[in-house]
């Protein structure tokens, strides 16, 4: 899948059960007072269409050929700002996309997704733009983008394929990965007693022994805790948040599981894949039960600004070609089956695909939420884990 922070990375990501997605449950955020927006983007839907790829009513009908020549023409450079939490965590896009397309270079510049926002707004109020691509977990800045001209109105082949929801019906934005959070367990360090939901979490016999990401410092872990708070209750995370390391960065907690030092990682990667299986070391959270977790499409957008609009093109057919879409982990793509005994992320109540973008929408209840989360755990500790990068990475 492209762009899958998931597949081939080390630390390995918390597996997702599949008895865990399988359990619906229709969820909301009102119990712990936050107001959400609209149900759905303003430009969100189905957008088709079957010419060259030059307007907004047309799917690009090139091949991925014809587009990597004019990639090479163009001068063979693109750089992407892609949200994630560490270092090399694009590596193996990196990797695939220059092997598939030699003579193509492309720089991968990884950092949190809230630094990446408020990095491309200054560039483009400075005039100092750098990515040509933008690829983030910050799902309210595509429509403002969009409206403020930003973005490039672009369909990639496939784009009338992929679930509407996932999609700006003119082109301007398109996820290209599916992405969830939730928990996992180390099942050599839990044995026989296994947990059977996060409710669970605030017993005393899990302290010292869960890690989490701050909910405080990422917006996915924030909704996610906000539907635990929800379903179990504020007295539920004082309890927990006593028995938790807190870590910066969705992959520490899945690192911390699967390295040995804590039995239970939450609030970061989950992968749906390894729930059942005998050789995996870790475990989905949790087999049969209702709780809640996050899943949504990353989206991806070029910029109108774009230094290098042909590989830009060429980078977003690629991740929406069946060659990338079709993996072991769950695809944008509707026609792209999902994983063997799952059904597609959306169809999941308890996946919160269409409540978390509202969430996002509304940043005033999202940052009282923040402040109230930050009482029972404290402040954000620690330097971010990919690096201090600065105003233009990649330049």
């Amino acid at each position: 899948m492209p762009f899958n922070p998931l597949q081939k990375q080390n630390p390995r990501p918390l597996c997702l059960s599949r008895t865990l997605v399988a359990a619906g449950v229709a969820t909301s955020v009102a119990a712990v007072g936050l107001t959400l927006g609209a149900a759905a983007d303003s430009g969100a839907g189905t957008g088709t269409g079957t010419g060259t790829g030059t307007g907004t009513g047309s799917e690009e009908t090139r091949s991925l050929e014809q587009l990597y020549a004019e990639a090479k023409a163009e001068g063979g450079k693109l750089v992407v700002y892609a949200g994630g939490d560490w270092k090399d965590q694009q590596d193996e896009t990196k990797e695939a996309f220059e092997k598939r397309f030699p003579g193509i270079k492309v720089e991968m510049v990884v950092d949190y997704s809230k630094y990446h926002d408020a990095r491309i707004d200054n560039q483009l109020a400075t005039g100092t733009l750098v990515p040509d691509v933008v690829q983030l977990q910050t799902l309210q800045d595509f429509p403002r983008w969009k409206k403020e001209g930003a973005l490039l109105a672009y369909k990639p082949a496939g784009f009338g394929k992929v679930y509407d929801r996932f999609k700006d019906k003119e082109g301007a934005w398109v996820a290209t990965d599916v992405l969830a959070f939730g928990a996992a367990y180390n099942k050599d360090l839990v044995g026989k007693n296994a947990p059977r939901s996060v409710k669970e979490f605030a017993d005393a016999r899990w302290k010292g022994k869960i890690a989490s990401a701050y909910p405080n410092d990422d917006d996915a872990t924030l909704f996610l805790y906000s539907q635990y708070v929800q379903r179990f209750g504020w007295n539920w995370l004082a309890g927990m948040a006593k028995n938790t390391e807190f870590l910066r960065g969705s992959d520490s907690a899945g690192n911390q599981m699967t390295t040995g030092k804590k039995a239970i990682g939450l609030g970061g990667w989950v992968a749906p894949d390894a729930g059942k299986d005998p050789a995996a070391e870790t475990v989905g959270m949790l087999p049969d039960t209702n709780d809640p977790f996050v899943a949504w499409g990353q989206r991806e957008a070029i910029l109108k600004e774009a230094k290098h609009p042909a590989a830009a093109k060429l980078f977003l057919n690629w991740q929406l070609s069946k060659e990338r879409q079709t993996s072991d982990g769950w695809s944008v793509r509707t026609d792209v089956a999902p994983p063997a005994g799952l059904k597609r992320a959306w169809q999941y109540k308890n996946a919160n695909v269409d409540a978390f973008p509202a969430f996002m929408r509304d940043r005033a209840a999202a940052e009282r939420l923040r402040q109230q989360m930050t009482v029972y755990i404290g402040e954000v500790r620690g330097a971010p884990t990919p690096g201090r990068l600065g105003p233009h990475p990649g330049r």
